[in-house]
């Protein structure tokens, strides 16, 4: 075979398997709970498999999404324990047996949850302590994505990023045009100013973020646009 018949032949099977991953990978997010914190699921039709990012509510959407996309729970991951992005979290564990991941530094805000309820007047649901600490640059169970921790709005703050799809989970961190705020328990505007300018802004400009509320945007976008910080 000739070099240029070779490479040709390498191209196409590169972008064949590139095509593949793209179109097997799900991801669906919709707003959930009292305050309407955007649930994410991720995952990937050939293995059947999900994770679950903020089931802040509405356990029996969420499950009804899940069985839509066939696809079955292997864990639930969250960007931080603000009482509107966990209040499902016990319910969807109960229900398909996934475990429960959390940065071990808002562990502080998962046992002050009834707190939380009180202080925003809605109905406090207990829930399970979580079963793994997630760590920075862990891989997540499925979907080839990876945890970037991005403390400010709360310490344990973390972001998921999945770099073939070129999407960025970003909670509460980073919104449209708007960044999330630091004036609860642990927040911090100088940490969350260096987790978006070095863990976010570093990331592809055309990548997606899925924010914690409200519409997506985009790294370039906010890179530019973001009034608050600027890349």
């Amino acid at each position: 075979m000739q070099d240029t018949e070779l490479k040709s032949t390498v191209l196409k099977e590169a972008n064949s398997a590139d095509a593949s991953v793209e179109a097997s990978f799900i991801r669906k997010t919709f707003p959930v709970g009292p305050l309407q914190c955007n649930c994410t699921i991720l995952g990937d039709s050939r293995t059947g498999k999900a994770v679950v990012v903020d089931p802040g509510g509405d356990a029996d959407i969420i499950m009804a999404e899940l069985e839509a996309l066939n696809l079955k729970v292997v864990a639930i991951y969250h960007t931080h324990a603000h009482l509107d992005h966990i209040l499902a979290a016990g319910e969807i564990k109960a229900r398909t047996g996934a475990p429960i991941h959390l940065h071990q530094d808002d562990k502080f805000l998962w046992d002050m949850l009834e707190q939380q309820c009180g202080m925003f007047g809605i109905p406090y649901v207990p829930q399970p302590d979580p079963d793994y600490w997630i760590k920075d640059d862990q891989a997540l169970e499925c979907c080839g994505g990876v945890a970037v921790h991005t403390p400010g709005h709360s310490p344990g703050s973390t972001s998921f990023w999945f770099d073939e799809a070129k999407l960025l989970v970003a909670g509460d961190t980073l919104f449209r045009r708007s960044i999330g705020r630091t004036d609860l328990w642990g927040g911090d505007f100088g940490q969350i100013e260096r987790s978006i300018k070095e863990r976010i802004f570093t990331l592809d400009e055309q990548a997606v973020v899925v924010t914690g509320h409200g519409p997506d945007t985009s790294v370039g976008e906010e890179r530019e646009e973001n009034p608050h910080i600027r890349g």
